[in-house]
């Protein structure tokens, strides 16, 4: 059965991840995304290393169930196409920055004169307005203006640090595709198109507040600086590795003393309720790891499982590859690229019974689609030959 967004079309004219990212979401759920890249260049990821057969691996895993067209839109002829594409589609969505897609003469004005009731989406780094709305948007920047780097590091008053992987543009995606949905759920309750617009700044802030802002929510009571609850990692040594552990009702700090072999913790009186082990959290997690150290990973785990104390053991990415969860849940897939042949890539997370997600393709090379997708929307091979010939497409 076809998944649930089967029957719209998307206009995908982003690169790099968070764009790209989004999409493959929308097309994972059905939707036929088509991605307009520029002619003898594309996505400017089909450009980054650890490729095998000239497909690298961020372009696989951000742009599968998508067909790829090239157009030259710097040229009239080349914006002719692309209405001629938008004019059957529902969302376009574009990440370029602010002012750019109106200067190319396809901002969201112009489309809409076309199709009235289009979704227009666009991505950008900072917003559309204020000193930052024109500079380039990267993942680090990111994360060291909106806060994110003073709460990784442990705190206002400690060094900064980045999370170790591209959040903000993963984030943006995650939420760009949401908002695309709520759009097309409004356009088909009201009949109205309109015009999307998010930030990556604008989502991670949004993002930091559900729980990284307490002491700025009540206006007039902010602290100066934040501080940690600990400055100590929930991640501790064993004595052959490492384990994460984490308790908070009481029933879950009983089981951690039993299984651990130090009931005398059940009468410290620093630790007899959830408020006081905040308190005394450093004092708490340096007994923990002092008695952790003393075993195996393995070992600990059977205790503290016994206990129904939550725990993980700290595996590698290839350790999380054959996990007994990761398995059982069967959240990775493995099918053939018709370019770089047997891929892993995880499913869709999210879980339809009725309209499932699914893997139909792989990400496509560049220009896979244009003389398909050229007769679709009307063009005879005569047409395709001339704009082929006047390398409006490249085939």
């Amino acid at each position: 059965m076809p998944g649930p967004l089967d029957g719209y079309r998307i206009i995908d004219l982003t690169g790099n991840v968070t764009g790209p990212l989004a999409t493959m979401i929308l097309a994972d759920q059905g939707a036929d995304v088509i991605k307009v890249e520029l002619p003898g260049r594309g996505d400017h990821v089909r450009s980054d290393g650890n490729r095998v057969h000239n497909m690298p691996s961020a372009f696989l895993n951000n742009n599968r169930n998508k067909r790829s067209i090239t157009i030259d839109l710097k040229t009239k002829r080349g914006r002719e196409v692309l209405f001629e594409l938008v004019d059957d589609a529902d969302v376009f969505v574009q990440n370029f920055r602010p002012g750019v897609a109106e200067r190319m003469g396809i901002g969201e004005e112009v489309l809409r004169s076309l199709v009235p009731d289009i979704i227009y989406v666009s991505i950008s780094g900072f917003g559309e307005k204020g000193p930052y709305a024109e500079r380039p948007a990267y993942d680090p920047i990111i994360q060291a203006l909106c806060g994110l780097a003073s709460v990784q590091g442990g705190g206002d008053d400690e060094r900064p640090r980045l999370v170790r992987t591209i959040l903000p543009d993963k984030l943006t995606a995650f939420t760009a595709a949401q908002a695309i949905t709520a759009a097309l759920v409004a356009r088909a309750n009201t009949g109205l198109g309109q015009h999307v617009r998010l930030s990556m700044l604008d989502t991670l802030i949004a993002f930091m507040w559900a729980s990284d802002m307490g002491t700025h929510t009540f206006v007039g009571q902010s602290e100066r600086d934040e501080r940690p609850a600990s400055r100590i990692d929930l991640i501790y040594d064993t004595a052959n590795g490492y384990i994460s552990v984490a308790v908070n009702t009481d029933r879950e700090w009983e089981g951690l003393a039993r299984a651990l072999d130090h009931l005398e913790w059940l009468d410290d009186p620093r630790f007899s309720s959830p408020a006081l082990r905040a308190l005394h959290i450093d004092a708490r997690l340096e007994l923990l790891q002092k008695v952790l150290l003393q075993d195996s990973t393995e070992e600990w785990m059977r205790r503290l499982e016994l206990e129904r104390v939550p725990c993980a053991p700290v595996l590698t990415r290839a350790e999380m590859l054959n996990h007994p969860q990761v398995e059982a849940s069967d959240i990775l897939v493995e099918y053939e690229h018709s370019r770089v042949g047997r891929v892993r890539q995880t499913r869709s997370p999210a879980r339809f019974s009725e309209t499932p997600a699914e893997i139909r393709c792989g990400a496509p090379l560049l220009g896979e689609h244009t003389h398909e997708i050229l007769t679709e929307i009307g063009f005879d091979e005569e047409d395709i030959s001339e704009l082929r010939a006047s390398k409006v497409v490249e085939i």
